[in-house]
């Protein structure tokens, strides 16, 4: 079966379809107590109904897991703490968070209403913020948590009309980096998954003769890999159709161009020598980027 997850309590949100719900019935399968989170509405967020939870609870609870079912929006700090609440009255801990939710609202930037840039935010990172937020004392204080983000190709390297929802994807990223240093000491590890699968929101992308290879079932091993107990932490897994990728937000060694008024002028000259990533290097933390500065500074 692979990893286990027995006796672990998770927390999955979006989870009453698509990837959401592949995820819950696979933490399902290997032994942990699932909380299956959605609001029930459509893909932009309209609307709402426990019922999609529901059949997935009856699935979980069919094939021998437990399962309970909640229908609290991610966007209402109140509701989730509440969701926590029920999983822990249920089976007294969280080990696991699987911030899954999520709405498009696709249009180009010209095009796109204010609003439906701010809500996909409020869903996107608001809702893994509310979330994490809720279950984080939970796991400090028990000396164990895995909080899984759900970021996006589209957040990691843009895509047309997306710009809201790229921009909430990437905002998780940077969520991760910080959360899985603040919560190291605690045995709390944060990571990304960025998942290529076809889902409602996704599907009419896809080719017809792919659909079935893009399946969300596909992406769920790096997400198992993630939440479980020997996961790392301050990952961005990519996934889809069986291919399995990492991506790192990089450093080059750069240049050292001064500081005289014609800083500028060099700059544009020497820009390609700066942007070269031939020995760059993936930081261990931001005062990292001031370190290389300042190397550049005294080697200067």
């Amino acid at each position: 079966m692979g990893l286990d997850f027995s006796g672990r309590v998770a927390i999955v949100t979006g989870a009453g379809g698509g990837l959401g719900r592949e995820h819950a019935l696979a933490l399902a399968a290997r032994g942990c107590k699932v909380l299956v989170n959605d609001l029930g509405g459509a893909v932009d967020g309209s609307g709402g109904s426990v019922s999609a939870a529901q059949a997935v609870v009856e699935e979980i609870r069919a094939a021998g897991g437990e399962a309970i079912a909640n229908g609290a929006s991610v966007t209402d700090f109140e509701s989730v703490q509440a969701m926590v609440a029920q999983a822990v009255d249920a089976w007294g801990r969280v080990d696991v968070l699987v911030n899954n939710a999520g709405i498009l609202r696709d249009k180009s930037f010209a095009k796109m209403e204010l609003a439906d840039f701010r809500l996909v935010l409020e869903v996107h990172l608001m809702g893994a913020v509310h979330c994490t937020k809720a279950v984080w004392p939970l796991m400090t204080s028990q000396k164990y948590g895995r909080v899984v983000m759900t970021s996006s190709s589209s957040g990691l390297y843009g895509n047309f009309g997306q710009a809201n929802y790229g921009a909430a994807k990437l905002a998780l990223v940077g969520l991760m980096q910080t959360l899985a240093i603040e919560g190291e000491r605690h045995n709390v590890r944060v990571n990304c998954l960025a998942p290529t699968a076809a889902t409602r929101m996704t599907e009419d992308l896809f080719p017809p003769d792919m659909l079935a290879a893009f399946g969300p079932a596909a992406v769920v091993p790096a997400m198992l890999v993630l939440a479980g107990e020997t996961a790392p932490t301050r990952t961005v897994l990519c996934a889809g159709a069986g291919g399995f990728e990492a991506a790192h937000i990089t450093l080059t060694r750069g240049a050292y161009i001064g500081t005289a008024g014609n800083a500028d002028e060099l700059l544009a000259q020497r820009l390609a020598e700066v942007t070269d990533r031939s020995g760059e290097a993936v930081p261990h933390s931001g005062s990292e980027q001031g370190t290389n500065e300042m190397r550049l500074a005294r080697a200067g």
